[in-house]
């Protein structure tokens, strides 16, 4: 990757050749170069601001400097290729570890750090329509800086860290705060017992199973008490089930959401007194791919994954899977409640649900008749499924 920063302060950047950022620069896999803004001034006081059109307080950083700056960035480069600038600043849109992932992806990156008041509007435009650049203003949080400097420290060591080969161990990746949406769980290193205070003995079990369900727990609890804004509004109590939580599926929540399928196949079939099993998706990350353009809900119970249901949108359908429940867990009211939440995250100009349900389920068959679902016309598309459909009422 390589990043250039127009900055007033190039020597603000120093942090970035030390730990692991000035270690991946050593080592060729980023590049970062800074560039004054003062160099493309003309006149012998280098001014890069003027007042601002209109009256009010502070100054305005003037746009000739910036458009004779991003030229000559643009020329450092292999022509016809063009990075993607990034303005830090208070009006911009959160910058969020997803978006840190998004960036990563990026063969270029640029910044443009403003001062004093910010940079011109037509800067913005200049960069848009003259020279063809994808802009995105960003923000570290709700407050302000006396420039976008930080902010640019911030974000290239939370953009860089993702580069493959920067982060020795990249499983710590994985586990971190915000890359699922929830905060990290407490951790605990020797001693066991410190100061009189011991480590929880879940951690001292040895139950891996048991390690994953306090650690998810302890996630939840954090995210709710420190940042409950990251919680999705669906994570609510279920009418009947006080300790089962509902959220949108997260990444680290697959491999139990593919244990979840394989156990309701195999219980299906024990039910239905069928002698193989059918055939599944052939691995998790098949699994894991098939959830990508849709939306798939999970329950947990006391931290364990117990319930999930998924919606993609087809036209003006809404294809809902068939809810999945573990198959120790007998709650018709968490399944209707699955249910309805699939049916309700519908957009505008669906006029139709659709599902499918196992042949041979007649219980499950019959609560979704009471739900309003009815038999479709024609022949499921896959054997052994019962396709059922329900029209939408109008709003």
């Amino acid at each position: 990757m390589r990043i250039d920063v127009i900055t007033i302060f190039p020597e603000y950047l120093q942090p970035l050749d030390l730990s692991l950022i000035g270690k991946a620069r050593q080592d060729g896999l980023l590049t970062i170069a800074s560039h004054d803004l003062r160099d493309f001034t003309h006149d012998r006081h280098h001014t890069v601001d003027d007042t601002p059109y209109g009256g009010g307080a502070g100054m305005v950083m003037k746009p000739q400097p910036w458009a004779e700056a991003l030229d000559h960035v643009l020329a450092l480069a292999v022509p016809d290729t063009r990075p993607h600038l990034i303005v830090p600043g208070p009006g911009g849109a959160p910058f969020t570890q997803a978006r840190a992932r998004e960036l990563a992806a990026e063969p270029w990156l640029a910044f443009a750090c403003g001062r004093y008041e910010g940079i011109d509007e037509r800067v913005y435009d200049h960069a848009r329509e003259d020279l063809g650049l994808e802009v995105s203003v960003l923000s570290l949080g709700d407050y302000v800086l006396n420039g976008g400097e930080v902010a640019v420290l911030a974000m290239v060591e939370a953009v860089a860290r993702l580069l493959p080969g920067v982060v020795g161990n990249a499983e710590s990746l994985v586990e971190e705060s915000h890359e699922d949406g929830l905060l990290e769980y407490p951790i605990y290193t020797k001693p066991r017992v410190w100061n009189g205070r011991a480590v929880p003995d879940v951690l001292l079990s040895g139950n891996h199973a048991a390690i994953g369900t306090w650690r998810h727990a302890q996630r939840l609890a954090r995210t709710a008490e420190r940042r409950p804004d990251l919680l999705h509004p669906s994570q609510v109590a279920v009418p009947g089930e006080p300790d089962v939580d509902v959220a949108l599926v997260v990444p680290a929540d697959v491999p139990e959401l593919f244990t979840l399928a394989l156990a309701s196949a195999a219980h299906a079939a024990l039910v239905a007194d069928v002698r193989e099993l059918p055939e599944l998706t052939p691995s998790i990350d098949d699994f894991r791919d098939g959830l990508e353009g849709a939306r798939t809900w999970v329950a947990r119970k006391a931290g364990r994954l117990v319930g999930s249901v998924r919606t993609e949108v087809c036209g003006d359908e809404l294809r809902i899977s068939e809810v999945l429940l573990a198959p120790d867990v007998d709650s018709v009211g968490l399944e209707s409640h699955l249910l309805g939440l699939a049916e309700q995250s519908a957009p505008s100009g669906i006029r139709t649900f659709s599902l499918v349900a196992r042949a041979g389920s007649d219980d499950v068959i019959r609560r979704y008749r009471k739900a309003g679902y009815r038999r479709s016309r024609g022949e499921p598309e896959v054997p052994g499924q019962v396709s059922l459909v329900k029209r939408r009422l109008a709003d």
